[in-house]
């Protein structure tokens, strides 16, 4: 099951004995301890069992399963470093006996909840106890969400918080907290503080309250000269200056953001497609994805005069010719005036 099909049964309550918790995603995995520890013990972490199964042997967190709790109705193990679930296990210095666990698995006790959790991309299939795992318990599958399930995942955190994205928001939410689910709940909660229950997430209100990245804001520069305005070009500059990033790191950004534009501009003509494009310049889906929007705003000759101009802006700031700030101001003066699109 997916890990939200999981959380969604944990938080209704319907708690399974045996837990199976994998994958490399650190914000779910973390996210499901939460929920199940809310669920099945509530306050009492007097009947809260944590155990790294690379210093304890699994036998010894079975006859912990199987102890009767002292305080409350039901206690809950965690067993972390399931390495014996992957192809070729973790060399330890003692033995996990599985065939106590396989036992146990065929008749779990009622006054326990065990969550064994293999933090690992990928487990073994094959393998006796992972079948025997997936037929009895409940099995969560916590890999990082793939680019085409993002929408998705923001629509079900905007409808817990009782809120309304706008399209347009979603293609910033990725840019900028797509690979930190973590960061990207803590922002939209945020934003849905601002805009109130059943309020509306505009384009506006994030530009406003996002905690931008120095990525988004190299986007965001973009943005500002393709749109020919100089006063936000330099008001993103500024907000870039107080998050103490260098000029010199900036016409780098900048330099990617535009020579990906033109190659894609490039490709297209030649007609590729957009996975195709992705595969040939070996970057990030999304990158392709917000190439092509921009690169029809532009000429070929432009993106290039853009290229030579931030290439001669970095040779100056190296050379030390002239003040760092002054020089990344002319830069951009020359970026949105010195050549129309």
């Amino acid at each position: 099951m997916s890990y939200l099909d999981v959380a969604k049964q944990v938080k209704k309550n319907n708690i399974a004995s045996v837990y199976l918790i994998y994958g490399n995603e650190y914000y779910f995995i973390q996210n499901l301890k939460k929920y199940l520890t809310k669920a099945v013990i509530g306050e009492e972490t007097d009947n809260l069992s944590t155990y790294d199964l690379e210093e304890t042997p699994i036998q010894e967190v079975i006859a912990d399963a199987e102890t009767y709790p002292f305080f409350g109705e039901r206690k809950l193990i965690f067993a972390t470093n399931a390495s014996f679930l992957k192809a070729k296990p973790d060399k330890l210095s003692f033995e996990h006996k599985l065939e106590v666990l396989q036992q146990y698995l065929q008749s779990p006790v009622e006054y326990s909840v065990l969550v064994l959790i293999a933090p690992y991309e990928k487990i073994d299939e094959r393998k006796k106890i992972t079948k025997l795992l997936k037929k009895q318990g409940t099995v969560a599958i916590c890999n990082p969400i793939k680019e085409y399930e993002l929408k998705t995942w923001i629509n079900q955190l905007a409808d817990q918080m009782k809120v309304t994205v706008e399209d347009n928001v979603y293609d910033m939410l990725e840019s900028e907290l797509s690979t930190n689910l973590n960061l990207l709940e803590t922002e939209l909660k945020k934003l849905a503080m601002f805009v109130g229950e059943n309020g509306v997430i505009t384009k506006e209100v994030a530009d406003d309250l996002l905690s931008h990245t120095t990525t988004d804001s190299s986007l965001r520069l973009v943005d500002a000269v393709m749109n020919r305005d100089l006063y936000k070009a330099i008001s993103i500059y500024k907000d870039l200056e107080k998050m103490k990033e260098e000029p010199i790191a900036l016409i780098g950004l900048l330099a990617f953001q535009f020579r990906t534009i033109l190659r894609v501009k490039l490709l297209k003509q030649r007609g590729y497609s957009q996975s195709h494009m992705q595969k040939q310049l070996g970057v990030h889906p999304y990158v392709i994805k917000i190439a092509m929007q921009r690169e029809r705003n532009f000429t070929i000759e432009t993106l290039e005069y853009f290229i030579t101009q931030l290439a001669e802006a970095d040779a100056t700031l190296k050379r030390g010719t002239m003040e760092k700030d002054l020089a990344f101001e002319i830069l951009l003066y020359q970026l949105i005036n010195g050549k129309t699109a």
